[in-house]
């Protein structure tokens, strides 16, 4: 059996014989398609219960039926809350660490552990649990998927990987409920579950699969890799002769004590540097900002539509999950995109700014939709197909802005985030800024709409995205009147 793993997974286990299949196991399309299929099944479990949620607290937790739209959105928050907790810490973690391999496990585990707590859950604690598990998985997932795909691919064809991820997720968000919906109305709690388990079966299998391109290289470009240790090496003894301390030093014991301790001390302080440079910069904090709003969109739209589509057409469960189609299938484009903003970097400002300034119109009409009728259904649904458009614009440059701030700060400074980089930190930030926005939005736009009504729910939700086109327009690639020498 040992031998069979070795074969599997040979990964520090000193063994010379390459991995079967290593080819294709470590080849760029087979690890874009771990990252976006995990991306795709941890949002997608998120997703999936949420048209479970109210009658599953109701019929199996007991809660009265006043307090199930007040505990919806205390879960909904309860993983913003967990994502919003750990992605940083993943992040930090992840560019500490020798391998993205782990971490992605760490956190399928999370994921298969709030699966099993929601689907046993007859107690609020295990929905509570199970949600928390949930926002840290995707945490683990987002961060570190993203880290693997900027490790993985040149920079000329990052967008155009980061837009599968922004696809995945997307589809991911917006096919759950659908999917949620349609299974429980026609096969009930327990299928929708069994659909959830499947996921992540097959996601246990891709996740120990993938080997990373950097660990392939030991049998891929041997040669590479001599050199490399040799380097590192030579550079070790030209230290070990030219340190004083290091060449007169008779206590190895002692040596390595205090360089464990060294490497304690300025881990920590390399942690707080590398944070405060990603904060200071304006164009990351445009570029959190608007994903952010990006995540409000999303989630507000998560929280209201479902229940307004109830209210005005009577739709069912299965017609509340199909109304998130429309919104959906635009983002088949967001590769596209991503390759656009490849080929041309400097529009990247123009596509992004363009999108949100684009979504005033769409959202604003979303007030026209007032009462039931076959066309009031079908401009509806063309209006979120448009949004869909807006938002599939908006994504891919904001995921490849993240990577783009940290490795250019790395060409000015190379020691400026330290050992081991910044740039699953950067991811990490960038999905705190989406967590942040799945608390927000929910209770955004379901206030509004209580309190105010759907027109100026619509009102308002414009007017966020309208504004906060302004500063993506100024900032994202750098200052706009700096764009041949950008501050980051």
């Amino acid at each position: 059996m040992t031998g069979i793993i070795q074969r599997l997974w040979p990964i520090g286990s000193g063994d010379s014989k390459p991995p079967v299949f290593l080819g294709w196991r470590s080849s760029k399309a087979f690890i874009i398609f771990v990252v976006v299929f995990a991306v795709f099944t941890d949002i997608l479990l998120y997703g999936l219960i949420v048209p479970v949620t109210p009658t599953a607290l109701h019929e199996r937790v007991g809660l009265p039926e006043d307090d199930e739209q007040k505990w919806t959105s205390i879960l909904l928050a309860l993983y913003g809350a967990a994502l919003l907790a750990a992605s940083p810490i993943a992040g930090y973690i992840a560019d500490r660490i020798e391998s993205r391999w782990w971490p992605l496990l760490v956190g399928l585990i999370a994921l298969g552990a709030a699966t099993a707590l929601l689907c046993v859950g007859t107690h609020l604690g295990l929905w509570i649990a199970g949600r928390l598990f949930q926002g840290a998985s995707a945490a683990v997932v987002w961060t570190v998927g993203c880290a693997l795909l900027v490790d993985t691919v040149g920079k000329d064809e990052l967008g155009q990987a980061l837009g599968y991820i922004g696809m995945g997720m997307t589809l991911g968000v917006m096919g759950g409920p659908l999917l949620g919906g349609v299974i429980y109305e026609h096969g009930g709690y327990y299928v929708v579950f069994g659909l959830a388990f499947g996921l992540v079966a097959l996601d246990i299998v891709f996740r120990i699969v993938m080997i990373e391109k950097k660990h392939a290289m030991k049998w891929l470009a041997p040669n590479a890799q001599s050199f490399r240790d040799e380097k590192s090496e030579t550079e070790a003894i030209s230290h070990s002769i030219t340190d004083p301390v290091a060449a007169t030093d008779a206590n190895p014991l002692h040596e390595d004590e205090k360089a464990k301790a060294d490497d304690r001390i300025e881990s920590k302080a390399q942690s707080s540097r590398a944070i405060l440079t990603l904060v200071k910069s304006w164009r990351m904090i445009v570029t959190l900002w608007a994903y952010f709003i990006l995540s409000v969109v999303l989630t507000s739209l998560d929280s209201v539509l479902p229940l307004y589509v109830e209210d005005t057409f009577g739709w069912s469960q299965t017609g509340q999950g199909l109304i998130f189609v429309p919104l959906s299938i635009p983002h088949l484009v967001d590769p596209i995109v991503g390759f656009l903003n490849d080929k041309y970097p400097n529009a990247r400002r123009y596509i992004a700014a363009g999108a949100l300034f684009a979504t005033i119109p769409v959202i604003v009409c979303f007030r026209f939709i007032t009462y039931n009728s076959m066309g009031q259904k079908v401009l509806l649904c063309a209006l979120l197909a448009l949004l869909g458009v807006c938002l599939a614009f908006l994504m891919p440059p904001l995921l490849v802005e993240a990577s783009y701030i940290v490795q250019e700060k790395e060409e000015k400074n190379p020691n400026i985030f330290g050992k081991g980089g910044a740039m699953a930190l950067s991811y990490g930030l960038l999905n705190s800024a989406f967590a942040a926005g799945t608390i927000v939005g929910p209770f955004f736009a379901g206030f509004i709409r209580e309190s105010a009504g759907w027109k100026t729910m619509s009102w308002a939700l414009a007017l966020l995205t309208g504004v906060s086109g302004v500063p993506v327009l100024l900032f994202l690639g750098g200052f706009v009147f700096k764009t041949k020498h950008p501050k980051t």
